[in-house]
């Protein structure tokens, strides 16, 4: 008879996490981390802080982004300072110095930063600053603006007494002079997950504040002027502190035609999970936008109750989850896994 009952609340216990959309293996390891599931009748203390991020390299800003919360720091600081680690990375050649150039030899960042009160700032082509987003997040409480462009950008930002500073590493030329010589300049860029690795980051603090913040060298070889989702609220970031926020990856354009990170709080707030938000919004990418096999697009989105969520379209989309002491690396679900 115990058998019996073990069996039946494993089955339900098992099938109610299906129900929320949390995927789980064969051998019942869940992943994304469901907390309020595995937290529940715990105080907000035992839950909070959290921190998750998008790719391998979020694992080094999870770091940074973590010695601010568990400080007492607030959210709005712990995004800021945990992207920074991408931005300074020259090994991240999809975020800051580093990063690989448009196809005229131009290393141009795009960034933005939304805080709990739904204030919010962003820069876009912006030239030789090592670190965007601390500009955005200047933009947002220095100015009456959420934008700014271009040498707009870079004149504020040199007035805020940011240091002017040649971004393009050798390494990165050598690969922009090769690429010359391959693509003899005229074919479009073919966007992939190693070209635009955005780095976005949702976290909440001690005081159960969601904040967020995206920031990338974006697509590679892109045509000079080009801004991707990453620097528009609302495409590449979003955040509501009554329901949650969201982030994305991948290729911008696609990510802008549905507004994702907004639409996915929307989902929320319409009762359903993050991951089961995530997954709507990647299927409403395939069923509207016909080429989806051929570029990549990832969502990653966290709830009020610290439930998360990532989903993208096809293998290879991994993020990097920090709470209770443990920074781990999880491969995200993804749309063509049965296809």
């Amino acid at each position: 008879m115990s058998n019996r009952r073990t069996f039946l609340k494993n089955s339900f216990l098992l099938a109610a996490l299906g129900a929320v959309g949390i995927p789980f293996s064969s051998k019942g390891e869940i992943f994304p981390v469901n907390l309020s599931t595995l937290k529940k009748g715990k105080n907000k203390k035992n839950m909070f802080p959290l921190v998750i991020s998008t790719w391998k390299h979020g694992l080094a800003a999870n770091e940074e982004a973590w010695k601010v919360l568990i400080n007492k720091g607030s959210a709005l600081d712990a995004v800021e300072m945990g992207v920074r680690v991408s931005e300074a990375d020259p090994e991240v050649t999809s975020v800051g110095y580093g990063g690989l150039p448009d196809r005229d030899g131009h290393v141009t960042l795009d960034a933005c930063i939304m805080d709990h009160l739904g204030n919010c700032g962003s820069v876009a082509f912006l030239e030789h600053i090592m670190h965007p987003v601390s500009v955005a997040r200047a933009v947002m409480e220095k100015t009456n603006h959420i934008m700014l462009v271009g040498k707009g950008a870079l004149d504020f930002a040199l007035s805020q007494g940011f240091k002017k500073e040649n971004l393009l590493t050798p390494e990165a030329k050598l690969r922009w002079e090769e690429w010359l010589k391959s693509e003899n300049y005229h074919p479009e860029p073919v966007p992939s997950e190693k070209n635009h690795d955005t780095i976005g980051m949702l976290a909440i603090d001690l005081d159960g504040n969601i904040c967020g913040a995206c920031t990338t060298s974006g697509l590679a070889w892109k045509y000079h002027g080009r801004v991707g989702d990453s620097p528009i609220i609302g495409a590449g970031l979003y955040v509501d502190n009554e329901v949650g926020g969201a982030c994305a990856t991948g290729r911008g354009e696609a990510v802008i035609k549905m507004a994702g990170s907004h639409l996915i709080v929307e989902l929320m707030r319409q009762g359903k999970s993050p991951q089961e938000a995530c997954r709507e919004a990647i299927e409403r990418i395939v069923r509207k936008q016909k080429d989806f096999e051929s570029f990549q697009v990832g969502f990653l989105a966290v709830n009020k109750h610290g439930e998360t969520g990532a989903f993208s379209i096809s293998e290879g989309f991994e993020f990097a989850l920090y709470h209770d002491n443990q920074n781990k690396l999880y491969p995200s679900d993804y749309y063509l896994k049965n296809k």
